[in-house]
C-alpha cells in the first residue's frame, strides 16, 4: 500500500517499527549492518501484536557480543549499465554510480555488552533526480550484574539523516520513461531516530518479566514545497510477564501503552492513544502435539473523538505424525485501525489529487492455514519439503480508490475534485497455496545449498458494487523464487530469480486519460499492454575467500537486463553489477 499504511507488522527487537502517522516502514532505517536474524509470521498475527498484523509480522533481532570481540566492515561500489532500450538513457552523460559502506564493533566490558553499527550509502539514481544518500549512527549497551543473577537492561538507539527525491511519476513509456514529471519532483530531507530502554528478568521459577520501551521520530522536509512537510512521533512501552509449569506448559501475559503524535502541513496535527491487554498458553501434549491459543483487546482513540476497539484471538496446533512429518494448522484474527495520514491527507502532486476522510473504518481480517512439512535425509543431503493450503478473508477492506470527491458546497465537479480517497472498499477474500522446497548436501567436496518457493493465490473483491466478483487491483496470482549456493575450496557462487506473473488489474484512472490529452501516466495502458505478461529476473553472484577474515565478491543483479515494473510508472533497475569487500576483525 504505497505510502499509507502496513498490513504487515514490522518489529525491531520485539517493538513496532512502523512510523506513528503512516504506520509504514522505513525500510533503510533498520540496522542492516548488525542483524541477528530476521523472524516471519504469516497470517493474522493481531492477537500477538495488534494494529496492522493482518498478514503476517516481520521481527528483526539484532546482534550482541559474544565472548571475543568482533569488528565488522563492509565496503561496496557499483554501476548501473544501459538498459535494452536506448531511448531509456539519451540523457546520460555516463552511467550513475552507487557506492557505501557500513560497519559493526561488538565487545564485552566486565559485565557490560557494548554494541556499535553505522551505514552510509550514496545513489545517483538511474532515473534522472531519482537520488538517495544516507547515513545511520547506532549504538546499543547491555549491562548483567553479577549480583542479580537473571536481570539484564539496556539501551539501543539509532540516528539517521538523508537526503533524497523518489520517483513518482514518469513523463512518458518512451523516452521519458526515467525523466519525472516535473511536477512531482519533490526533493527531501529526512530524519529517523529511536531510543529503546529495556529491563529483562528471570526469576527462579520459571517466570519472566520485560518492560520495553520506544521513542520513534520521523520527520521529512520539502524546501520546494513546504505545505507537504510532516513528522511523527511514536511512545511506546509494553510490559510481559512469562510463567512455565510443568516444563510442558507457558502462560504469558502483556500490557502495552503508545502514543502518536503528528506535526504536519500535510495532514494536520493529531494524536492517538493505543492500549491493549494480551495472554496467550503454550503447551506440548503427549510428547508429538504442541499447540497454542492466544486472546488480544486494543482499544485505540485518534484526537479523543474516534474511537474503536478490537478484540482478536489466534490459535495453531502442529503434531509430528512421524520422525521427520509434522502437520500444522493455525487460524487468527486481524485489524488494523486506519493511518493519521489515510484519514487527513490533503494534498496534491501533479494531476494526483487525495483526499481525506476522516470517517474511515478500521478494517479487519481472519486466516487460516493447514500445512505439511516432509524433512528427507539422502546420503550427504537433507532437506524438506512444506506444503500449505491458506484462506483469508477481509472487511471493510482500506484501498485508495479514484474517483470523483466534490465537497458538500460543489454544484458542479471539476478536475479538482477528481482524485483518490482511502475508502472503506467492502469485503475481500484470497485463497492460496505455498510450496516450498529446500536443501543442502555435498557432491564430492562441493557443497551446495538450494531454496525454491512457489505461491498461487486467488484475491478477489467480494460483494463489490457492480455485483461482481473482481480481482484485487495490484496483485500477481503467480509468484516464483529460488536461489542456488555451491561452495568450493575458497570459492562461492550462485544465483537467484524471481517471478512474477501478470498485474491483472490496476486503477483505472492510471491507463485512461483524465481529460482528452491529460493523463497521470501517459502512455500506460499501451505499455502494459505490450509488457504485462509477467517477468522474471536473475541476480547472480561470486566470491573470493581470501582469508577466514576477508571476502570478495562481485554481484550482477538483473543478469539478462529485464525491463520490469514494480509498480505502475515505476520501471525496475536496469544490470547493475557491484563489487562488494567484506572484511572480519
Amino acid at each position: 500500500s504505497y505510502g499509507a499504511g502496513s498490513r504487515v507488522m514490522i518489529l525491531l527487537n520485539d517493538i513496532p517499527m512502523l512510523t506513528a502517522d503512516v504506520n509504514e516502514a522505513k525500510w533503510n532505517f533498520l540496522p542492516v549492518e548488525n542483524i541477528d536474524q530476521v523472524e516471519v509470521l504469516k497470517g493474522a498475527s493481531s492477537a500477538l501484536y495488534g494494529s496492522s498484523a493482518l498478514n503476517g509480522v516481520v521481527n528483526v533481532r539484532t546482534r550482541y557480543p559474544a565472548s571475543k570481540p568482533q569488528t565488522n566492515i563492509s565496503m561496496f561500489s557499483g554501476v548501473y549499465l544501459r538498459p535494452e532500450r536506448d531511448e531509456l538513457t539519451w540523457w546520460w552523460e555516463t552511467n550513475p554510480l552507487f557506492a557505501g559502506a557500513s560497519f559493526s564493533h561488538l565487545r564485552k566490558v566486565g559485565t557490560v555488552d557494548l554494541v556499535f553499527h553505522g551505514y552510509g550509502y550514496s545513489n545517483n539514481g538511474y532515473r534522472m533526480e531519482n537520488y538517495e544518500d544516507r547515513i545511520r549512527l547506532g549504538a546499543g549497551v547491555r549491562h548483567q550484574p553479577k549480583n542479580v543473577k537473571g536481570l539484564s537492561y539496556g539501551l539501543n538507539t539509532s540516528f539517521q539523516e538523508q537526503l533524497f527525491s523518489d520517483f513518482l511519476i514518469w513523463q512518458d513509456a518512451d523516452s521519458g520513461a526515467f525523466l519525472p514529471n516535473r511536477d512531482v519532483v519533490l526533493p527531501t530531507k529526512g530524519r529517523r531516530f529511536n531510543l529503546d530502554p529495556y529491563v529483562l528478568y528471570y526469576g527462579k521459577k520459571g517466570s519472566k518479566h520485560s518492560l520495553r520501551g520506544r521513542f520513534y521520530r520521523n520527520y521529512n522536509r520539502f524546501d520546494s514545497s513546504p505545505d507537504k512537510n510532516n513528522g511523527s512521533d511514536l511512545y511506546y512501552v509494553d510490559y510481559q510477564y512469562q510463567k512455565s509449569f510443568w516444563e510442558t506448559l507457558t502462560w504469558t501475559a502483556v500490557l502495552m501503552r503508545s502514543y502518536e503524535e503528528t506535526k504536519a502541513e500535510l495532514y494536520g496535527d493529531h494524536y492517538g492513544n493505543t492500549f491493549g491487554i494480551f495472554t496467550q498458553f503454550d503447551g506440548k501434549f503427549f510428547e508429538r502435539l504442541t499447540a497454542s491459543l492466544g486472546f488480544r483487546w486494543e482499544t485505540y482513540s485518534l484526537n479523543n473523538e474516534q474511537t474503536a476497539s478490537k478484540p482478536v484471538l489466534r490459535a495453531g496446533v502442529n503434531y509430528q505424525a512421524a520422525e521427520n512429518t509434522f502437520i500444522r494448522t493455525s487460524y487468527g484474527q486481524g485489524y488494523r485501525f486506519p493511518s493519521i495520514a489515510e484519514t487527513y491527507t490533503a494534498t496534491s502532486i501533479g494531476l494526483l489529487n487525495v483526499f481525506p476522510n476522516p470517517d474511515l473504518q478500521a478494517e479487519t481480517s481472519w486466516s487460516s492455514e493447514i500445512g505439511i512439512r516432509q524433512g528427507f535425509h539422502l546420503g550427504k543431503w537433507n532437506g524438506y519439503v512444506d506444503a500449505a493450503l491458506f484462506w483469508n478473508e477481509y472487511q471493510d477492506m482500506i484501498e485508495f480508490t479514484f474517483g470523483v470527491y466534490p465537497d458538500d458546497s460543489t454544484s458542479v465537479p471539476t478536475l479538482e475534485d477528481v482524485g483518490f480517497k482511502s475508502l472503506n472498499v467492502g469485503d475481500a477474500r484470497i485463497t492460496g497455496v505455498d510450496i516450498l522446497v529446500g536443501g543442502s548436501g555435498y557432491w564430492g567436496k562441493t557443497l551446495i545449498a538450494f531454496y525454491t518457493g512457489y505461491t498461487y493465490m486467488n484475491p478477489y473483491e467480494i460483494n463489490s458494487e457492480d455485483g461482481e466478483d473482481l480481482i484485487l487491483k495490484y496483485r500477481y496470482k503467480h509468484s516464483l523464487k529460488g536461489d542456488l549456493e555451491v561452495a568450493w575450496n575458497k570459492i562461492s557462487g550462485g544465483f537467484n530469480f524471481i517471478y512474477n506473473s501478470q498485474m491483472e488489474r490496476i486503477d483505472e484512472a492510471f491507463e485512461e486519460d483524465l481529460l482528452p490529452g491529460i493523463a497521470i501516466f501517459p502512455g500506460l495502458k499501451e505499455y502494459r499492454m505490450e509488457n504485462n505478461q509477467g517477468f522474471v529476473v536473475f541476480d547472480f553472484r561470486i566470491g573470493y575467500q581470501f582469508t577466514s577474515a576477508s571476502k570478495l565478491s562481485f554481484i550482477i543483479k538483473n543478469l539478462f537486463n529485464k525491463e520490469y515494473m514494480g509498480r505502475p510508472g515505476d520501471i525496475m533497475p536496469p544490470r547493475n553489477i557491484t563489487l562488494q569487500l567484506n572484511l572480519s576483525i
